[in-house]
Order: C-alpha cells, then structure tokens, then sequence
C-alpha cells in the first residue's frame, strides 16, 4: 500500500507534517479532512528495494506486534497519556519498520486522530481485528483489557504457527537432502563410471536413463537453470493469482497426513479469533466478517461470508456454519450450545484450546511418524540410482559366469 508525505494546517493554524499509509491520494486526503486538518501538499514517498535493504528496515513480525501491545496496556494502565506511550514505544522498539511505523501513529494521534484509525492506515502491519479490538476498547473504555487480550491471541497464533512450521521442517530438509544427494551422483559419480563403458556397449535401459539425466545436466546446465528459474516463477505467479489460490486451497486441505493437521489449525485460529472479537464487545456479524479473513483460509472466508448473510435473515450461526461443509461437527454443536446459553465466546475459546491441543499433539508425533516413510523414499531414489548404475556391471558378471 503507498505511503504519503503530507504537510497541513490543523484548526488553529499550526502546521503539521507526516506519512500517512492508504489506497490511494484521495483516501489518505479524506482520512486527513476527517481530523479536521487542511492539505497543504501531499506526494507518495517512493523508495527502491535496495535504499530499504540498505537502511535495515525489516518485516514487522508477530512477536514484535505482542511487544508492542503489552507495553503499551502496562503503560496506558500507568496512567500514561497515550501520546507519550506512543513515542516511548518507538524509542523501546528495535525494529526500524515498526519503529518509523509507530512514530508515525504517534504523530498522527497527536494531531488528533484515533489510535484505531492510525492503525488503520497500516493493514500490512496491523490486522483488522487488531484494529477492531482497539476500537472497541476505545469506545468501551478497555483498551488495557483489550491490548492484553490482543497481546494473548497473538501469542497463540504464533505458538499454531510454529507448531506448523516444526511439522513441515523435517519433511522439507530431507526432501532438499535427497534433491542435492541426487545432484551430486548426476554431476561427479556417473561420469566417472560412464568412462567405464566402452563404445557401443549394450546397456540396460535404466543406465542409459540415469547417463542421460547426467550428459544433459553437466551439457546444458544453464538451460536446466533457467528452466528451474521459470518453473518457480510461473508458480509463483499462479499461486498468486486467483485461480492459483483456489487451487491451493482445495489442495493444501486434502494432502495426507498435513492437510486434517492445516485444517485443525485453520479451525483453531478461526474460533480463537472470534472468541476474542466477542470477548472484546464486538458485533457478532462484524466478528464474524474480521475472523474468517483473518485465518488465510479461503473456504473459511467464504463460508463466514454466507453465514453473515443468513444471520442477516435471522437463521441461527450453528446451522449456517454446519451448512457449510467445512467446520467439524464438535464446533457446529459447541456453537449451538453458546448461542442457546449466551456463552459462544467462552465456548469457542474451549474450542480452539482443544484443537491447539491436536495440532501441537499431532506435530509432536509426525516426525516420528514421517521418519521411516521418508527414508524409505530416500532410499528408494538414491537407490534406484546406484543399483541403475552398477546393472551392466552386474549383467556382465552374470553372463561370464563368475
């Protein structure tokens, strides 16, 4: 999203300057009129990805949001003013991106505007139930409730990430071993074996694959590079685009093993995230339309999507999400039971407790798991290879009789 430098005359006449993160020139300039502030000049602040590698700036990442959130609810509980936290925080951070970031918020609650409307103007940094959470805390008066709250589910988004992230680890270095184990043999042990053969040598088929796959590589090696280049930019590209993403996300959900352990995870996150909007006093229509985005999970967002609509025409949110097809019938039944109860909030936190639970259960025993079923391809590829490899020499054996 582009950022623009502005400079304005607030209602008493005193100049004022900053950045202000929006769409587009028109938004940021209304975003400005709102706090009653009068352009003088606005311009978009462009900078090369080189000058940002230069400068340090980095990704602004989970743990540095949860830092930011709990410091300030202990300073705002100080009795701090909430400008001053603002600018202390950014002198305490040690992220230059969420420094200048939190610099600029700081600036702009100064000059008058909300705190959840200057985080509005940052969505890559900070979510839309972060902002929705912040908003009700400012109109309800809770914003150390709220912060702390926020500060809480974030950490256990990072912890469902990271338990992920440890499932995927040990598949993805073995995978990458075998890749460049193969590699290897292909460049420097078949040729030396190749020169074993002599000319016109009748040889098995798998050898004259395996010596194949090596001339080819060590020939044209900079035609199979570039192949590779294209291949994981054309991926990219697809993934990225809107038919790509529905692709994956039929896909991702019905791999073996990690796609019931990526939809535990998705359902985690998804009641996790609107029992706290609940939590913090937020409509029920409005949380639902915060949580299913902020799972990543396209079928949840669609299926949230419906059930705002039906709960618009006064159906009950159980029977919308069972309708669905995509939540299991364990947080189908806890819902029905906290709408007839009025404790869905406390209800969908039990939820997501027991479905963190299987995710971190089941990412503990993958490795195990896993291990022999990857080896046993490892060593089937490599295998393969060797056994393709010494085939003539074993086939002479044979036919000499020795």
């Amino acid at each position: 999203m582009p950022m623009y430098a502005y400079e304005a005359f607030d209602n008493a006449g005193v100049p004022v300057h900053g950045k202000l993160e929006a769409e587009h020139e028109q938004v940021a300039i209304g975003r400005l009129r709102k706090m009653g502030y009068t352009v003088v000049d606005m311009a978009e602040v462009t900078e090369s990805p080189l000058k940002k590698v230069l400068s340090g700036q980095r990704k602004v990442k989970i743990r540095d949001i949860t830092f930011f959130s709990r410091q300030l609810a202990a300073m705002i509980s100080a009795g701090i003013p909430l400008t001053r936290c603002l600018y202390t925080l950014r002198e305490q951070s040690t992220n230059p991106a969420l420094r200048s970031i939190v610099g600029e918020i700081a600036r702009n609650v100064e000059g008058g505007m909300s705190l959840s409307e200057s985080l509005r103007a940052y969505p890559n940094v900070f979510s839309p139930m972060f902002v929705d959470m912040i908003r009700a805390g400012e109109v309800g008066g809770a914003m150390e409730e709220m912060l702390k709250r926020l500060a809480d589910q974030l950490e256990r988004n990072k912890t469902l990430r990271d338990n992920i992230r440890a499932a995927t680890f040990y598949p993805t270095v073995v995978v990458l071993f075998a890749f460049f184990v193969v590699l290897a043999m292909l460049l420097f042990v078949v040729p030396i074996f190749i020169g074993f053969f002599p000319p016109g040598t009748s040889l098995p088929l798998p050898t004259l694959i395996v010596m194949a796959m090596s001339n080819s590589l060590r020939a044209y090696w900079y035609i199979h590079i570039l192949l590779f280049i294209a291949a994981v930019l054309g991926l990219r590209f697809y993934l990225a685009s809107e038919a790509g993403k529905n692709m994956w996300e039929r896909v991702k959900f019905r791999l073996p093993v990690f796609g019931d352990l990526l939809k535990k995870a998705a359902v985690a996150n998804f009641s996790r995230t609107l029992s706290t909007l609940l939590a913090g006093g937020i409509p029920v229509l409005q949380a639902l339309e915060t949580a299913g985005p902020a799972t990543g999970s396209r079928q949840i967002t669609k299926a949230v999507q419906q059930t705002g609509v039906g709960l618009q025409e006064g159906r009950g949110i159980a029977m919308l999400l069972a309708k669905s097809g995509f939540f299991p019938p364990m947080l189908v039944n806890m819902v029905a039971i906290g709408e007839e109860t009025g404790e869905l909030s406390g209800l969908l936190g039990k939820v997501a407790d027991f479905y963190e639970e299987e995710v971190a259960t089941t990412t503990k025993g993958l490795t195990s798991l896993l291990e022999p079923v990857l080896l046993i391809v490892v060593g089937t590829i490599i295998g393969g290879m060797v056994i393709a490899i010494y085939l003539p020499i074993f086939t002479a054996i044979t036919s000499t009789g020795f």
